[in-house]
C-alpha cells in the first residue's frame, strides 16, 4: 500500500513512516521542517527513513494549498496518516496565528486533497488535550469535549469536527487519534522528559509546576505508534446503531471514529521524576511553580473502544520507557 505521512520528521511521524516501511508498504514523508525545535533532530530522524528504497520525501508547507495538492498529484497515495500539526500548548499561548495556519487551514487543505483524490482512509492526530475541563475519568472518547482551555486544544476539537463535516458530506473515511503524552527515544526537546533529563545531567534545576500534583498516561512511543498502525488498517464505517435522539461522539451515521492511544495507566509526576533519577544516578535539584495556564492536572486514557476494534494493548512500563530514553539521548548527544 502506498501511504502518506505527514510530519514524517516530526517524533510520532518518523516512528509512524518507519513502521510502515519496516512491514514493506511505500511511503512519502512529507514536513516543512520548522524551527520550532531543533532542526538537525528532525533531520536526523528524516536520514534514516531516506535509506529505504520505498521511502519519498517531499517538503513543503500544509497552509499552501497548492503544495499539497501537488502532493497529492505527483505521488497518489492510497491513505492518510495526518499527523503534521503546530503542537504545544503554551506555544498557542503566544503564537495563535502558528495554529491557524498549520492546524486549520493545513487541515483543511489535507481534507481536500483526500475528497478530491478518493482517498480510502484518512487518519489524523488529535490530542488527549481536546478534554480540557473534564474531571471525569478515566478520559472517553464517549464523553462530551466542549470545553478546551488552550488554544491548541481548540483547534484539535476543530479538526476532528471539520473531519466529521467530510466523512458525512463527501462519505470521506477519517479516524482521530487522541493522543496521550507520547514519549520515547527521539522525543521532542519541549516535552518534559527530555527536559528534565538534559537539565539535571547538566547540573541544573528542573521546574515542577502545580507544586508536583500532576499526574500523565505517558504512552511509549512503540505503542503508540502500534495504536496508530492498528486504527490506520481499520477503515471506519457508518455505525448502524447511531442515532441522533442520543448522539455518540465517537461514531457517526457518517465513515467517522474517534479512539483514545494512552497507556490507560497515568503516572504521577513525581514518580516519573523519580524514575528519571534511578535511571541517571543523580537527584535532580527542584524548582516547585504554580499550574501553568492550559495545563491540566490530570490525564487518564480510557482505551476501551480501541483495544474493542483492533486489539490494542500497552505493552511498556514506564521504567522501561524512560530507561531507553536515557539510552538514547547518551548515545545521540555523546
Amino acid at each position: 500500500m502506498k501511504m502518506l505521512v505527514t510530519g514524517a520528521a516530526g517524533f510520532i511521524g518518523f516512528y509512524t513512516a518507519r513502521a510502515l516501511l519496516d512491514r514493506g508498504d511505500d511511503v512519502v514523508g512529507f514536513d516543512n521542517l520548522n524551527d520550532y525545535y531543533d532542526v538537525q533532530l528532525k533531520r536526523a530522524r528524516l536520514s534514516q527513513l531516506t535509506s529505504h528504497n520505498s521511502f519519498a520525501f517531499a517538503k513543503g508547507d500544509l497552509a499552501n494549498k497548492i503544495t499539497v495538492d501537488d502532493l497529492f498529484a505527483v505521488h497518489r497515495p492510497e491513505r492518510v496518516i495526518h499527523l503534521a500539526a503546530q503542537a504545544g500548548v503554551r506555544h498557542s499561548m503566544t503564537h495563535p496565528s502558528d495554529y491557524v495556519q498549520s492546524n486549520l487551514v493545513g487541515f483543511l487543505n489535507i481534507l481536500e486533497a483526500c475528497r478530491q483524490h478518493g482517498i480510502e482512509h484518512l487518519v489524523f492526530a488529535s490530542s488527549s488535550s481536546v478534554y480540557g475541563t473534564n474531571t471525569h475519568t478515566p478520559f472517553s472518547v464517549h464523553d462530551n469535549v466542549d470545553h478546551p482551555i488552550s488554544f491548541y486544544a481548540a483547534t484539535k476539537k476543530s479538526n476532528e469536527l471539520m473531519a466529521h463535516a467530510y466523512s458525512h458530506l463527501y462519505r470521506l473515511p477519517t479516524t482521530g487519534i487522541r493522543f496521550f503524552t507520547v514519549y520515547g527515544p527521539w522525543g521532542r526537546p519541549d516535552m518534559a522528559l527530555f527536559t528534565f533529563v538534559k537539565r539535571i545531567l547538566a547540573g541544573e534545576p528542573i521546574n515542577i509546576y502545580n507544586a508536583g500534583n500532576h499526574a500523565r498516561d505517558f504512552t511509549y512511543i512503540d505503542d503508540a505508534v502500534d495504536g496508530v498502525i492498528r486504527v490506520a488498517d481499520r477503515v471506519p464505517e457508518p455505525d448502524p446503531n447511531w442515532s441522533g435522539m442520543n448522539p455518540e461522539p465517537s461514531s457517526s451515521s457518517a465513515p467517522y471514529r474517534l479512539y483514545n492511544i494512552g497507556n490507560n495507566q497515568p503516572i504521577e509526576l513525581m514518580h516519573f521524576i523519580n524514575c528519571i533519577e534511578k535511571t541517571l544516578g543523580k537527584t535532580a535539584t527542584k524548582n516547585f511553580l504554580p499550574l501553568q495556564p492550559g495545563d491540566v492536572p490530570l490525564t487518564y486514557a480510557d482505551i476501551d473502544c480501541l483495544a474493542r476494534d483492533t486489539g490494542f494493548r500497552p505493552q511498556t512500563p514506564i521504567e522501561e520507557g524512560i530507561a531507553r530514553f536515557v539510552e538514547w539521548y547518551r548515545s545521540y548527544y555523546r
